[in-house]
């Protein structure tokens, strides 16, 4: 197994960021929370859970070691690959994810996308014994939609966008996310972005 790779980052697309390990491009699957914090040309340490199919190896990265276990832990669940666990953690922190199995929130997991409300009522009963306790405190007050415009913009500059056209990308998509029923999609607003920054050039 993988555990993790580390090197300088020599590409970065809307889902996934290729890293450059003696000489050899490894191609990783990220969320776009994990992309935010990568940088072109910058070293960069990514935790990784390798998936296994008869067609393909695919490298599943992430920022932290926690976010990793979790991503393997959700994929016990009957019904979750590793697109599905990946798209929780698009929407959810590995704690947040934890308080909404541990208080049975359903909604939390419905605004996944992929996950409806049958699905939601059973990933509550297959993982309240798997993911443990939260391990943080939750932000009082803070929800947890406010944060896509930074998440957004982060992201877009790290993919080598000036500040300007990270603004503008935003303002553009806004409409789009405030339309959003439940918690904005981010990988859904970043692709929307970048289109509208590729129509602007």
């Amino acid at each position: 197994m993988i555990a993790f790779v580390s090197g300088t980052v020599a590409a970065l697309a809307p889902d996934a960021a290729v890293v450059e390990v003696g000489g050899v491009g490894m191609a990783v699957q990220c969320t776009p929370n994990t992309l935010s914090a990568l940088r072109l040309g910058r070293p960069a340490k990514l935790h990784t859970s390798l998936v296994v199919r008869e067609d393909s190896l695919t490298l599943y990265g992430f920022a932290d070691d926690d976010e990793r276990q979790v991503f393997e832990l959700l994929q016990t669940a009957s019904g979750v690959g590793p697109r599905l666990a990946q798209a929780m953690l698009a929407v959810h922190t590995p704690d947040a994810l934890r308080r909404a199995v541990a208080t049975g929130d359903e909604k939390a997991l419905t605004a996944v996308p992929g996950i409806g409300k049958k699905g939601a009522q059973k990933l509550l009963l297959e993982l309240k014994d798997r993911l443990g306790e939260p391990l943080g405190a939750p932000a009082v007050g803070a929800p947890v939609s406010s944060g896509w415009r930074d998440q957004l913009h982060a992201a877009l500059i790290g993919l080598g966008y000036a500040t300007r056209e990270a603004d503008e990308a935003v303002a553009a998509v806004a409409p789009q996310a405030e339309a959003a029923e439940g918690t904005p999609q981010v990988g859904v607003l970043l692709k929307a972005a970048l289109q509208t920054l590729n129509r602007a050039r």
